[in-house]
């Protein structure tokens, strides 16, 4: 039976990332996909990982920046992006930030992410 889930939950973060999880292990306890929405202050930049999971990116506002082994890409508002699960990669944005949708499949999880230190 569909649902409205009206209110999305904060996941928090450290480093200047606002994540809005709408679906997923967090807000609705499904481990099969996960639907967040992403705001990030300027000049932000994840740690790398590897993650099991195929991630799917639509950015809204500003560019997001993705540097993986084989190179670099940019993304900006209006442009999406796939990653294949196992991409080593690390994401981030110029100094005015960027907003972006992230759909994770099967859902992100820390333990799935592999983030390196």
């Amino acid at each position: 039976m569909p649902r409205v889930n009206a209110y999305p939950t904060l996941v928090p973060v450290p480093g200047g990332q606002i994540i809005m999880e709408h679906v997923g292990r967090v807000s609705t306890g499904d481990d099969s996909v996960s639907l967040a929405h992403l705001t990030v202050s300027g000049s932000w930049q994840e740690n790398w990982r590897t993650p099991e999971y195929r991630e799917c990116v639509l950015v809204m506002k500003g560019t997001l920046v993705i540097e993986h082994d084989r190179g670099m890409l940019n993304a900006s508002a209006g442009q999406s992006v796939v990653i294949p699960p196992g991409t080593r990669l690390r994401q981030s944005c110029g100094p005015t930030g960027t907003e972006y949708i992230s759909v994770c499949t099967p859902a992100y999880s820390a333990e799935t992410a592999h983030i390196e230190d």
